[in-house]
């Protein structure tokens, strides 16, 4: 069994390493992304409706993880930058769907190759960078049980 100071040296860490592999991600999609005009938030915003249009504010927020008041103001400047339109819905107008438009929607040709470029830059396959993902989304779905770190 490793010793207290071993557990807690900085390299032993698989917290640091997922945040120092974030801060590559973001910037390492900022430099594909910042010419088509969109940002990292932005571009995980439109994967979400590149899967399904005319999803409920809190639809992708549940997808992506953020509460409405970090995706509301995000979807406003990608209103504003003619991405996408947030409609009220017609069942319950206390709901905003969002639709993409035709600028949103030919973005995703775009969009690919810079996915391709990151790919490449990981070697080229993509069977490891999907066994990665499955891996970190075990991690995610760990933490977030009832009854993980949460009572600590």
């Amino acid at each position: 069994m490793a010793d207290t100071n071993d557990l807690l040296r900085l390299d032993r860490q698989l917290c640091f390493t997922v945040y120092a592999a974030h801060h590559a991600f973001t910037a390492a999609y900022k430099a594909g992304l910042e010419p088509l005009g969109l940002t990292y938030p932005q571009y995980l915003v439109l994967l979400v409706l590149w899967e399904q249009e005319g999803l409920k504010v809190k639809e992708i927020g549940k997808r992506l993880h953020l509460d409405s008041g970090t995706l509301t103001p995000l979807l406003k400047r990608m209103e504003k930058g003619g991405l996408l339109r947030r409609l009220r819905d017609a069942a319950d107008e206390r709901q905003v769907r969002i639709e993409l438009t035709e600028h949103g929607r030919h973005l995703q040709a775009e969009v690919l190759k810079v996915r391709q470029e990151i790919g490449c830059a990981l070697g080229g396959a993509e069977e490891p960078i999907q066994d990665m993902r499955a891996r970190l989304e075990g991690v995610i779905e760990q933490l977030s049980a009832p009854g993980s770190t949460r009572s600590l």
